[in-house]
C-alpha cells in the first residue's frame, strides 16, 4: 500500500470501529437488560428494537450514497455521524423500549456505511482493495471482540442508559476523524442521475452480491437472539461469553490473513467465496443438532470458530467485488444498495429471529437460517471469477 491507502485505510477503519463500538457494546446485554423497561416482556419487541437499526439504515443507504457521489464523500459522514449521535443520546434518556426502539431507529438514519466504504475504494487501487476492505473489517472484528470483553463490566457500570450515552461520544470522536485525519477526496466524479440507479439495480453480479449481504446479516443477528441462552445451557455465565467469543475472532482473522489474500492473487477467489458460504450453513446446520440435546461448551466454541472464520472472508471480498463492478461515477450509489440491503437482512434477522425463537424455538430459528445459507450458496454459484486490475496507478 502506497502512504495515501494506509492512511485513507486506517482512518476510515478507525471511523467504522468509533461508530461499531458503541453498537457492539449494547449488542451483547441488550436482549437482557431491555426486558427491565416498560415492554421488556415481549420477544418481538425485542426483536424490534434491536433489528430497527437495520430498517431505518436500509430505507437511507441509497440516498445517503447517491448524496456523497455529489456532494462529496465527507460532507455526508459528517451528517450521518450527527444524527447516530442524536439517535445514541435518545436511547439513552429512553424510558420504555418502545423509546428505546425509536433511539435506535434515529441511530440507523445515520447510514454512512456506504459513503465510507466508497471513499475507501476511491482512494486505494484495485490490486489492494480487498486487503483495505479488510482492514476495515478486522477493525470491527476486533471491535467486536473488545466490546464482548467491556460490555459486561461497563453495562454494571452505566447500565443500558448509559451505554448507549457512551455511543453518542464515541460518535464524536468518529466526526472529529472524518474532518482532521482522512485524506482529502478525489476530485468529484460526474453524476450520473437516476440512471446510475437504475444500472445499479439491473447488474446482475452486482444483485447477486446484494442479496447474499442480506441473507449474510440476517443470519448473523437471528443467531444472536438464541446464541447467548445456548453459551449459558451450556454451562457458561453470562458476563464470561466473551472468552468463547474473543479467541474465535481473532483465530478467524488469522485464518483469513493467511488464506484469502494468497488464495485472490492465484484466482481462486470464487472457489473461497464459495466455501465461505456454505461453512456458515454448515454451522447453522451443526447449531441445529446441538439444540435437540444439551450443547457443549466445546462444540459451540468450535461451531463460532467456523462462522466467524466464514464471516470474516465473506466482510472482506464482498464490498470489494462491489466497488470492482461498480463504475466510479456512481460507486457511491452501487455501495448505498449494497450496504441497504445489508442493513434490512439486520432488520429481518432481527425480526425474524425474535419471531422463530418465540414460536418455533431455536430449532426452527437454525433450520431457516440453514435454508437461507443454501438458497445465497445456490445463487452466488453462477458468479465469475473476479479480475484484478493490477496496473492501476495509485491515487
Amino acid at each position: 500500500m502506497t502512504p495515501l491507502e494506509r492512511r485513507a485505510s486506517a482512518s476510515l477503519a478507525l471511523i467504522f470501529a468509533l461508530r461499531m463500538l458503541g453498537l457492539f457494546l449494547v449488542l451483547p446485554v441488550f436482549a437482557l437488560e431491555a426486558q427491565r423497561l416498560p415492554g421488556g416482556d415481549d420477544p418481538v419487541w425485542i426483536g424490534l428494537a434491536m433489528g430497527i437499526y437495520g430498517l431505518t439504515q436500509g430505507c437511507l443507504q441509497i440516498p445517503f450514497g447517491m448524496a456523497s457521489d455529489v456532494y462529496g464523500r465527507k460532507r455526508v459522514m459528517v451528517v450521518g455521524l450527527v444524527i447516530f449521535a442524536v439517535g445514541s443520546v435518545l436511547a439513552a434518556l429512553a424510558p420504555s423500549v418502545a423509546w428505546l426502539a425509536a433511539g435506535r431507529a434515529l441511530q440507523g438514519a445515520g447510514a454512512i456505511s456506504a459513503a465510507v466504504t466508497a471513499l475507501l475504494a476511491d482512494q486505494t487501487r484495485d490490486v489492494v482493495r480487498t486487503k483495505a476492505m479488510a482492514l476495515v473489517g478486522a477493525s470491527i472484528g476486533l471491535i467486536f471482540a473488545l466490546s464482548l470483553v467491556l460490555s459486561p463490566l461497563l453495562n454494571g457500570l452505566l447500565g443500558l442508559h448509559g451505554l448507549f450515552a457512551l455511543t453518542a461520544c464515541l460518535a464524536v470522536g468518529g466526526i472529529a476523524v472524518v474532518l482532521w485525519w482522512v485524506p482529502p477526496e478525489p476530485a468529484k466524479h460526474v453524476d450520473a442521475g437516476r440512471g446510475g440507479l437504475r444500472d445499479v439495480l439491473g447488474d446482475a453480479a452486482l444483485m447477486r452480491l446484494n442479496v447474499g449481504v442480506f441473507i449474510l446479516h440476517a443470519v448473523q443477528l437471528a443467531m444472536w437472539v438464541a446464541l447467548p441462552a445456548l453459551l449459558v445451557q451450556s454451562g457458561l455465565a453470562k458476563d464470561d461469553h466473551w472468552k468463547v467469543y474473543l479467541p474465535a475472532v481473532l483465530g478467524s482473522f488469522v485464518v483469513m490473513g493467511a488464506s484469502l489474500f494468497r488464495l485472490e492473487r492465484a484466482g481462486y477467489l470464487r472457489a473461497v467465496f464459495l466455501v465461505a458460504i456454505a461453512m456458515i450453513g454448515g454451522v447453522q446446520l451443526g447449531l441445529l443438532w446441538l439444540v435437540q440435546g444439551a450443547p457443549t461448551l466445546m462444540a459451540l466454541a468450535v461451531l463460532l470458530f467456523v462462522f466467524f472464520c466464514g464471516f470474516n472472508v465473506l466482510e472482506a471480498s464482498q464490498p470489494s467485488m462491489v466497488s470492482r463492478l461498480a463504475p466510479a461515477a456512481v460507486r457511491g450509489t452501487a455501495m448505498g444498495v449494497y450496504n441497504t440491503l445489508q442493513s434490512l437482512g439486520l432488520f429481518a434477522g432481527g425480526m425474524a429471529g425474535g419471531w422463530l425463537t418465540k414460536n418455533y424455538g431455536p430449532q426452527g430459528l437454525f433450520a431457516v437460517c440453514a435454508v437461507g445459507m443454501l438458497v445465497w450458496l445456490v445463487i452466488a454459484w453462477p458468479m465469475r471469477q473476479p479480475v484484478l486490475q493490477g496496473a492501476a496507478k495509485a491515487p
